[in-house]
């Protein structure tokens, strides 16, 4: 098969898997309304624990993981470091735009921290890092998910630089951290006004 082809592949794959959205499902099946009619109306991690709770959220979690994993695992297989990459950004934009659910999901963070554990373990503690700090003392999630997201491409940049496919890999993590800061820009408002909302362990169910 022609590299193109593989490209086509993994994209179409990555998309599809990315578009079954987790917090959907399980909001749904288990709670009998759809997620994006409550809190913050995003399909997301966060507003799942705020409105379903701790337990629906845990189904969540696994399923948003593990639709990243395979897609990231077939990107390896068939193009390596590269078609992690481009697997998993498939995934994150199918995710944000799913298929099955009218183009309005999540932000694509927990997919897109799968993708980049799956791609480098050295950048995902870096960026986890730094997304589990700045949680701790702002208590606002979107700001650790924009900051760690940013750091992504500047210590993939570190860790590989010299290699021959880091131009290509460079691109695709730019525009998935565009991405995450688009999808934030709301957020980002509200951070710079001090009105963002807080995290906190004491999930709100709303009905």
């Amino acid at each position: 098969m022609s590299t193109p082809i593989i490209i086509l592949i993994l994209i179409a794959v990555g998309y599809l898997l990315g578009s079954i959205n987790s917090a959907l499902v399980v909001s749904k099946l288990l709670m009998g309304y759809d997620i994006r009619t409550k809190g913050s109306g995003n399909a997301g991690l966060t507003n799942s624990l705020r409105v379903m709770g701790a337990k629906p959220t845990l189904f969540v979690l696994v399923g948003d993981i593990a639709k990243g994993v395979i897609a990231c695992l077939i990107g390896s297989h068939l193009m390596g470091a590269l078609g992690v990459l481009i697997a998993g950004s498939a995934a994150i934009a199918g995710h944000m735009f799913p298929l099955y659910f009218g183009f309005k999901g999540g932000k694509g963070i927990l997919v897109g921290a799968t993708m980049i554990a799956v791609f480098d373990w050295r950048v995902f503690c870096v960026a986890i890092a730094a997304f589990i700090v700045l949680v701790a003392i702002t208590k606002w999630v979107s700001l650790g998910s924009i900051v760690g997201s940013c750091l992504v491409p500047v210590m993939t940049l570190y860790f590989h630089w010299g290699e021959d496919m880091l131009l290509p890999m460079m691109i695709i993590l730019v525009a998935m951290v565009t991405a995450v800061v688009y999808m934030h820009r709301s957020n980002i408002v509200r951070i710079a006004h001090g009105e963002e909302n807080k995290f906190s362990l004491h999930s709100k169910k709303e009905h």
